[in-house]
Formats: structure tokens, sequence, C-alpha cells
């Protein structure tokens, strides 16, 4: 089988001036170039994929980190972004890891980068994955998915500050005026923001925020808070951080016999696709991952084509209304 030395020893240059000839660089002479291609058109030589993506670092792969538990949200974010690197022609590798710590992430970079990827994208879920690639010497370029938009790298995320404004604006339009906010962790972005939108928008109304309650993400703390709202009085409204703990909080107060959203109103966040089946059918902020994934996907091939991204990219979300949010008890009595 013809090889790439069999080419340059025909054509009187080194294997690299071939290289540069195949990837079509320009810092070969005109003469050189010409007889390299006359060396392969006579010697019939292909060169293989992968030995010009080894050279070239052409391999059409992104490699793609997540980190923390695989969630809803997460887990929709690596599909969409998934498909639109399919549409893109681009296949990606994918490390998934259960903690943020630098060691872990030193890890997953090192096994990507000895795969040649063309860059790196990773979906952060809290402030440590930050920190923790923020020192790493890559050598390709890398795009965040990490919804602070506040950082020197290039972010894309969508709105989860809006999405939050948006739920809590519904609520108080509604005629709400106790709304109260089931938090995801303290360490998370997205908790983080959701949580900031929230405050904002009562602020900007001239309510007060009370204290918040703060859950994990899944339906068992949901269910647990709902356990100890149930025996609160003084609010008439929840904002869940996520779907997954507003299905915890309708089975609690179910068992307690509150009703939603005769007595409570409820409005998630996600829009996953059982929010639909909840009793009551679940208002909730749509996250399109779909749309996100394309405009990471977007973001990368502007970066890889040399060209610098300043801000950070943030998609819209949408506040889909079913059900589980109605106006207050005192309101619906007066009718």
């Amino acid at each position: 089988m013809v090889n790439i030395t069999d080419v340059a020893n025909r054509a009187g240059v080194s294997h690299q001036t071939v290289s540069r000839v195949l990837n079509t660089e320009n810092a070969v002479r005109p003469a050189t170039r010409a007889r390299v291609e006359r060396a392969i058109q006579e010697l019939n030589y292909r060169p293989s994929a992968v030995a010009r993506a080894l050279v070239s670092r052409k391999t059409r792969t992104i490699g793609l980190i997540s980190t923390g538990m695989p969630l809803y949200g997460p887990s929709s974010t690596m599909l969409g972004f998934n498909q639109a690197a399919r549409e893109a022609d681009y296949q990606v590798t994918i490390a998934s890891m259960a903690t943020s710590g630098r060691g872990a992430m030193l890890a997953a970079v090192e096994v990507l980068l000895r795969q040649n990827v063309e860059a790196l994208v990773l979906i952060a879920s809290d402030r440590d994955a930050l920190d923790a690639i923020a020192g790493v010497e890559l050598g390709v370029p890398l795009v965040t998915v990490e919804s602070s938009g506040r950082t020197r790298f290039c972010s894309v995320s969508i709105d989860q500050f809006e999405g939050a404004r948006l739920a809590t604006a519904y609520l108080a339009d509604l005629g709400h005026r106790e709304i109260l906010h089931l938090s995801g962790p303290p360490e998370s972005l997205d908790a983080a923001e959701r949580e900031r939108g929230w405050r904002a928008e009562l602020h900007n109304r001239g309510l007060a925020a009370r204290d918040m309650l703060i859950g994990n993400w899944l339906s068992e703390s949901g269910y647990q808070c709902g356990q100890r709202l149930a025996e609160s009085q003084g609010f008439t409204a929840i904002f869940s951080a996520n779907d997954q703990m507003a299905l915890g909080l309708l089975h609690a107060f179910s068992d307690a016999g509150i009703r939603v959203p005769e007595d409570v109103s409820i409005v998630g966040f996600d829009d996953m696709p059982e929010a639909a089946h909840f009793t009551p059918p679940l208002t909730t902020i749509r996250q399109d991952f779909g749309e996100l994934g394309r405009e990471i996907m977007a973001t990368l091939l502007t970066v890889l084509a040399g060209n610098e991204v300043t801000e950070a990219v943030q998609a819209k979300p949408e506040l889909i209304v079913r059900r589980s949010a109605g106006g207050p008890p005192s309101a619906r009595a007066e009718l």
C-alpha cells in the first residue's frame, strides 16, 4: 500500500511538505505543490481520513463534559447538542462526571484531548466546574453552558433569570401577593439565577420575598418541603425551581387535602414531558433544548472559524400555562 513517505520520495520532498499540501496549507511554493500533486496522482495515493485528522486536528469531533446528576435539564442539553452536532457533520465524545473537582475535570479533559477533539463544551452544573477548568491549558476552544453569563469563558445558555421572572410575574398577575420559592441546591448556577429572577420580580412589584425553601432537584425533596408547607399559612402560590420538585409538592398537598390550584397555585420550571400529565397539569417554564443545542453548535463554529464571541449567548424561555395556577383563594371567594 502506498503511504505518505512513498509520495515524499517520489516528489523529492519531506513528508511534512506532503502533509501541508494534503491539508491545503498556503506555505508551500507552487512548483513544489505541483510536484507533490503529480506524485500523488502517479502513485494513486489516497490518504486515510484518520491520518489527515491527526495532522490537521480536523477530526470533526467535539468533546462534551457534563457535571452533576443526570437530571432532565442537563441530559436534554446533551441530547440537543448531539443532534445539532450531527446536523453540522460533527461527532461528539462525552465525558460525564458526578463531581466537579479539579482532579476529575483534569482527567476528563485529558481523555478527550487524547482523542484529538477540535473543541470542548462544558455543561457546568455549578461554580466548581468552572473553577476547575479555569486554569487548565486546553489548546482547543472551549464553550461553556452555564447560566450566569458572567464568566470569562465563552458561554451559551437559556436565560434562567428571565424564566424565573416570567413564572413569578404570572403568579403576581393572577393576584398572588405571597409567592414562595422552592429553590434548587445552593451550589447550582441555575438555581441561583432562578432565585435571582424570583427576587427581582417581587422587588419590582413591591412584594416581599419570604424565606425560601431549598430542595435538591428531586421529587422527594419537593414532597418533604410540601409536607412542611402543609402546616404553614399565609402563602397562596409557589414557584418551584424545577418540575420534579413541583411533582413532589403536588403529592404532599394531595396527601394533606390541599387543593391545587384552588388553595395553592404552583408553577414549575423546565416543562419536562410528564409535566402536562401531572394532576393537575403543571403550568411551567419551557426550555427549548433543541434551540440551545443549535446555539451551542453555532457558537462553536464561530469560534472554530477564528472569530471572537464577546457576549454571552442566551436563548429565551417560554411560559406554558396549564391548570396548576389560578387566582388566590380570597379573589375566588369574592366572585
